[in-house]
């Protein structure tokens, strides 16, 4: 079910692929006209990442549908899923542009245009306010494929920051610098697969069910302590699926307690959670009896 924190994912991926479209054709316009090898290696990251927040922008879709017979946890693991696709771009323009770098570097051109570098500079700015806008939302989602398009404009941004030194070492040396942004360019792909890692491995964790949660088994603790009737709290086991988790808890009440006024127990706590949790999708609780061995 496509809920306001799925719209709130949804709409900033419409913003970031709108972006990402518009600076590769200005990359590439000002690359081609103004001699940057750099810059047109830039458009190219951003042509991918065109696709990248596509591949997202589905994700998004995809992960708001409801629980089904066949996904009784709903389809938000597709988030992870989409991440790693997300990063295989990253991979992907990381691997074109040092080949792209390679080649421009053993071919003799003409240094660099000066505005090249005014239209790099604000480049530079709009990814930079595209990377905290789309990361705050993300924060806000927990989507993690929010969070991978996130850091890829925040690559874009370092590509062009790279790009930027290279075309004024470039510019202020003179002959025999032609190629510095091209080196820009190739020094710029190890910070691409730097951050391709970075997005990688909580992805990897959330789809292997790592345990990345304390502040909220924190969170879910406290709460539990304050309902009318649990002693204490046990064991807690949290899943992610997309934007929202999947919470096993075992609560401990008084062992003379009949299984009815358990179930009372379990169920009021379970609403609490819910009402005060928005984020948690389902909560199974087991009960414990304080009396006997509960390890």
């Amino acid at each position: 079910m496509e809920t306001e924190t799925h719209r709130q994912a949804i709409k900033a991926s419409y913003y970031s692929i709108a972006g990402n479209a518009i600076l590769a054709i200005i990359k590439g316009v000002t690359g081609f006209f103004g001699n940057s090898y750099a810059l047109i290696a830039d458009a190219i990251e951003s042509t991918t990442d065109v696709f990248a927040s596509l591949l997202v922008l589905f994700g998004l879709k995809y992960s708001a549908r409801p629980a089904d017979d066949n996904h009784p946890y709903g389809h938000g693991r597709v988030e992870p899923l989409i991440t790693f696709a997300v990063v295989g771009f990253l991979v992907v323009s990381a691997t074109i542009i040092v080949m792209e770098s390679i080649e421009n570097i053993q071919t003799p051109h003409k240094v660099p245009k000066p505005y090249t570098l005014i239209v790099l500079a604000a480049i530079i700015a709009t990814k930079e306010i595209f990377y905290r806008f789309i990361n705050k939302k993300s924060d806000e989602t927990k989507s993690s494929s929010l969070k991978a398009d996130a850091w890829h404009h925040r690559s874009d941004a370092i590509t062009s920051l790279m790009a930027f030194i290279g075309i004024s070492i470039a510019l202020f040396m003179g002959k025999g610098y032609e190629t510095a942004d091209d080196w820009a360019a190739l020094f710029a792909s190890g910070f691409i697969l730097y951050n391709a890692y970075l997005i990688l491995r909580p992805a990897l964790g959330e789809i292997m069910d790592e345990h990345l949660y304390d502040d909220m088994v924190a969170e879910i603790r406290e709460i539990s302590q304050k309902e009318k009737g649990v002693i204490e709290t046990e064991k807690c086991f949290i899943r992610k699926t997309g934007m929202t988790f999947h919470v096993d808890l075992h609560v401990i009440v008084d062992g003379t307690l009949s299984v009815n006024e358990g179930h009372e127990i379990a169920h009021n706590l379970k609403d609490r959670l819910l009402k005060e949790m928005p984020e948690i999708a389902d909560i199974l609780i087991h009960i414990e009896p304080h009396d006997t061995d509960h390890s």
